[in-house]
């Protein structure tokens, strides 16, 4: 059986985020009922219901640790973790900060594109995880394969990993590259999370530019994606006065419209669709919005942190 735990729901910044004061943002600084504050992207996966796997590391995950049972550490051992290694889908802050937080002299494994590795290796600060203790592991692209522990056990986990339209991160962006800002295949990915054991399996695109007809054809009938909730319209965070980029700017697609993830979606006979990484100024984290009511008409779930999935 595959696990899949939500450890944090949200975009960049977390909603509420600290300086927004988005209708979304006020309503969960004010407990609004059916509201709740979410943390920043990220989710723990296992196969065995032991050896846990983080996809994306964010700067919250220290909290997501401590409010997560799951990722508690076995009292019977001064030093351990569940966690054995963690999958990282791009470069983004929001991605890669926790790297920091897991520094302390404990075995993991960091898999990631060599794209990721190559800024990871440029940012010393990013030293402080001792090789001694963490492997940095290519991810290849396009091919299933075992994640392993750090010393080399299987954990009947099984990914492949895709490349899928997306931007360079914005902290390595580069305005005399052009209008991609030196954007790179391989920048951008998305993960086919499968268990070793039944077959079972899900998709994890937690960010996204556009659909594409290959994209499409991957991930038709599967049972389950978390996919890119970002924002629900391409101009939100102006619409809102909390911003000035795009969607696409950022490298996002939104849910609404003819361009969105909702139309995209809806003829791909998926059997639980969940949206992810969503913005703290998108109103489907309102429960009583009309938005909220649209996504779950059209057969849409709004993650939320601390949710679990069985497969």
């Amino acid at each position: 059986m595959l696990k899949v735990l939500v450890l944090g729901s949200a975009a960049g910044g977390g909603s509420p985020q600290w300086n927004c004061n988005s209708d979304v943002s006020i309503a969960v600084r004010d407990k609004e009922v059916g509201t709740s504050p979410r943390t920043q992207s990220s989710i723990a996966v296992t196969a065995n219901g032991s050896d846990w796997f983080l996809f994306n590391a964010s700067p919250d995950l220290g909290s997501q640790i401590l409010n997560n049972k799951q990722m508690h550490p076995d009292k019977n051992f001064s030093r351990h973790s569940p966690i054995s290694g963690v999958v990282l889908t791009n470069g983004d802050v929001d991605h890669v900060a926790g790297l920091l937080t897991l520094r302390e002299r404990q075995d993991l494994a960091v898999y990631a594109h060599p794209r990721v590795h190559s800024v990871l290796k440029e940012n010393s600060i990013f030293n402080v995880l001792n090789p001694d203790y963490v492997d940095r592991r290519e991810l290849p692209m396009n091919k299933s394969f075992e994640l392993l522990k750090k010393n080399g056990e299987g954990s009947d986990l099984v990914i492949e990993a895709f490349e899928v339209p997306g931007k360079i991160a914005l902290w390595l962006e580069d305005e005399s590259k052009g209008e991609n800002f030196g954007t790179q295949e391989g920048d951008t990915i998305g993960l086919k999370i499968s268990s070793k054991k039944d077959n079972k399996f899900f998709f994890y695109i937690p960010a996204c530019a556009k659909m594409t007809d290959e994209l499409s054809e991957r991930i038709k009938e599967c049972e389950m994606i978390l996919f890119d909730g970002t924002l629900w319209k391409n101009d939100e965070m102006a619409s809102k006065n909390v911003g000035e980029k795009t969607g696409q700017r950022m490298g996002h697609m939104n849910n609404s419209g003819e361009d969105g993830s909702m139309e995209a979606l809806k003829d791909l006979k998926i059997n639980k669709k969940i949206y992810i990484h969503i913005n703290t100024t998108n109103p489907i984290l309102l429960p009583s919005s009309d938005e909220r009511k649209i996504v779950e008409e059209n057969g849409w779930q709004v993650s939320y942190d601390g949710m679990e999935i069985n497969l």
